[in-house]
């Protein structure tokens, strides 16, 4: 007769890299959601006013694909960047019946203060890294990006 083997002890929680991973990316998010919350703007509005900031012009169809959203998520995203007077749509250049989202004086005057924020809270969980240690810590999930073909941004 087989004798029943008692089945292995799981490892616990904290020996998981992912463990640490969510673990530090949740504290990281929440206090820069926190931050941009004060500003009157959410991560995922965030995300398009810098995707558009880099752009002179962006369509609806590359917004879409930048940020991996479907097309009613980015509709949504815009309108209340539009609303807050960040973002507006204009007919699109030398095409007489295509929009294109383009940011205002007052989205672009944001964004870097945005960006300054964004800085401050990398400072505020990595600044005591020395400057080898953070691009170490870069490098490598850069490179778990590229293994995994990461594309969609993570906005929530």
């Amino acid at each position: 007769m087989k004798s029943k083997q008692a089945p292995p002890h799981p490892a616990p929680l904290e020996a998981h890299l992912g463990f640490w991973l969510r673990f530090v990316s949740n504290h990281v998010s929440l206090r820069f959601q926190q931050l941009l919350e004060d500003r009157g703007v959410s991560v995922t509005e965030w995300v398009v006013l810098r995707t558009l900031w880099a752009r002179h012009e962006t369509s609806h169809a590359e917004l879409i694909q930048a940020m991996g959203m479907t097309k009613s998520a980015a509709s949504k995203v815009v309108s209340r960047l539009e609303q807050k007077g960040l973002a507006k749509r204009q007919l699109a250049d030398g095409r007489s019946r295509e929009q294109s989202l383009v940011l205002t004086a007052s989205g672009m005057a944001l964004v870097p203060q945005l960006a300054a924020l964004a800085d401050a809270n990398d400072g505020h969980f990595f600044g005591h890294l020395r400057a080898q240690e953070r691009q170490a810590l870069m490098n490598a999930m850069q490179a778990l990006v590229k293994h995994h073909q990461l594309q969609v941004i993570p906005t929530a």
